[in-house]
């Protein structure tokens, strides 16, 4: 790792077209680090927009590896499933 932060560029649509950002996620010292803003009425919005960011990212994985993209799905599939079961990991109620 750095010790500079390295950021994305923003999307070409949302430069274009402005926008909000929703989320920024960075990995610091081997942990994830999140900003977020709430952005829409409905919970289940960012469902659908966590599907999205495991689709794109499984594209990523088979344009970048030798995993295909349905593999690669899986495996974030898999890794979500297993974090939402943490009996440690903090959920409201």
């Amino acid at each position: 790792m750095t010790d500079k932060f390295e950021e994305l560029s923003a999307p070409p649509d949302a430069l274009e077209h402005g926008g909000i950002e929703v989320l920024r996620a960075s990995v610091v010292d081997g942990a994830v680090s999140i900003a977020l803003r709430r952005s829409f009425d409905d919970p289940a919005t960012w469902g659908r927009l966590l599907a999205d960011l495991a689709r794109q990212a499984a594209r990523v994985y088979a344009l970048e590896t030798e995993t295909s993209e349905a593999e690669a799905f899986e495996r974030i599939r898999a890794g979500f499933e297993a974090e939402s079961l943490d009996p440690d990991a903090p959920i409201l109620n």
